[in-house]
């Protein structure tokens, strides 16, 4: 009697090969069909945040809206840099994971239903890393966009990220924020007077003009631009209507390179001309017309800081500025020299004289001149410049701090004292004082 088995049966092992077969087909090309899915979404988010980074960097607008015509609320979307850059790099690294999670099931599943050795592993795993790193990474930041790649559909793309991940993107930003307030608060904010304490108390290998240095940063904030000008009676400046041979002979002369032109009088300012706009004209007659070089006058007050008038100078380009009184007189006159100066100290060029504004006769006696500034009178005698607030008014020279003193204008050879300092005037006329011995008198 013959025993007839179906597992004998040829055709019942190729009907289970081919069933077989059409499974791990099946398998496989859902496997692949996905990471060219994530493959390609992981690409383009990495370029838009490409694109994106390199126009922040760059200093300009980061505006990645399509040219095409989009709702509202997808415009909006793309204006809101920070929201934009965290969907950007959070879906990427998600999709990232989805992808070696993929790699890895997939290795698993072939490793279960066949033997494969480990050089084949390597292999495996090296293509793959290589073709994730090539499409993620490489390919976004080498390929030259001659345009910009976010049109409608990857807009359309990017805002369902946008609201799959709102929650995620939500929290991470909350974080952020709270991180960095968190850094500012712990922050030291120090007073203008507490670095000056310091400054004075310093017993470390400071110098002393490292010590004046910092404390020209310091005051620099907190000076006024009346208080370091040039006084009206100091001033250089020319007439309108003088012709071109004398007004290059007076250039000659003044040694400035920028001169300010008044019409009849100093309080009326015309304009500044710069010497190196007349240079290509040397050779003209008196009757060359050079008023058209004339350049806007800057006007500022008298209280201005020079912190804000150095940021202006730089806005403006300009090197000079005429300072007016309340009654629209013309006060003074102060450069970019002149705010240099007071952190770094005086700056002398091979155009310039020596002049000094004061002597020293012994110790404890010095003579200056009236026109001396009270900030650099306080430096030379080293005093407090709080000492004379009292009595200083809205002076700022010596020959200033002395009307106050005097109540009045003294004449050569007056005398007066305030607290442990003995004011002599040594030379004055009818409209000013001129020079001033000062003696510290012994206590």
């Amino acid at each position: 009697m013959e025993n007839n088995t179906d597992t004998d049966d040829p055709l019942s092992y190729g009907v289970f090969a081919f069933n077989i077969a059409g499974t791990l087909s099946a398998f496989y090309i859902s496997i692949f069909v996905l990471l060219i899915l994530f493959l390609f979404l992981s690409s383009l988010f990495s370029t838009v945040e490409t694109l994106f980074s390199s126009q922040t960097n760059s200093n300009q607008k980061n505006d990645l809206r399509p040219s095409l015509s989009l709702p509202p609320f997808i415009n909006h979307l793309f204006s809101k840099s920070k929201h934009l850059l965290a969907v950007l790099l959070l879906a990427n690294y998600l999709l990232t994971i989805a992808i070696t999670i993929l790699i890895i099931y997939a290795v698993w599943y072939t490793q279960s239903s066949y033997e494969i050795g480990l050089l084949a592993k390597i292999v495996l795993i090296f293509i793959i890393s290589f073709v994730v790193i090539f499409f993620e990474e490489v390919l976004p930041k080498i390929y030259k966009w001659n345009a910009s790649p976010v049109d409608k559909a990857t807009s359309y793309i990017i805002l369902l990220a946008c609201c799959l991940l709102f929650p995620f993107v939500w929290l991470l930003l909350k974080i952020t924020h709270y991180i960095e307030a968190s850094l500012h608060k712990k922050g030291y904010k120090i007073s203008a007077d507490e670095l000056t304490h310091v400054l004075e108390t310093d017993t470390s290998s400071t110098t002393e003009n490292e010590k004046q240095f910092l404390q020209g940063i310091v005051n620099f904030s907190t000076i006024a631009s009346k208080q370091i000008m040039r006084p009206r009676l100091d001033i250089t400046a020319f007439p309108m209507e003088l012709d071109f041979h004398e007004l290059m002979d007076k250039i000659n002369k003044s040694g400035y390179s920028r001169i300010p032109i008044y019409n009849d009088t100093i309080d009326e300012i015309a304009g500044i001309l710069y010497i190196k706009d007349l240079l290509p004209y040397l050779d003209k007659d008196e009757y060359f017309n050079w008023k058209h070089f004339l350049r806007t006058p800057y006007f500022i007050t008298e209280n201005k800081r020079i912190d804000d008038l150095l940021y202006d100078f730089q806005i403006r380009r300009v090197h000079i500025a005429i300072v007016v009184d309340e009654y629209g007189g013309t006060s003074g006159l102060i450069t970019m020299e002149d705010i240099i100066e007071e952190i770094l100290g005086d700056i002398q060029d091979e155009f310039d004289e020596e002049e000094k504004s004061f002597t020293q006769i012994d110790t404890n006696t010095y003579v200056f001149e009236s026109k001396t500034l009270l900030n650099d009178f306080f430096k030379i005698l080293e005093i407090d410049s709080e000492i004379f607030d009292e009595v200083r008014g809205d002076s700022e020279s010596l020959g200033g701090l002395l009307l106050e003193l005097f109540t009045r204008l003294p004449q050569t050879g007056e005398k007066i004292r305030y607290k442990d300092w003995t004011f002599s005037v040594l030379s004055a006329d009818t409209k000013r004082i001129k020079r001033v011995k000062v003696t510290i008198e012994s206590t």
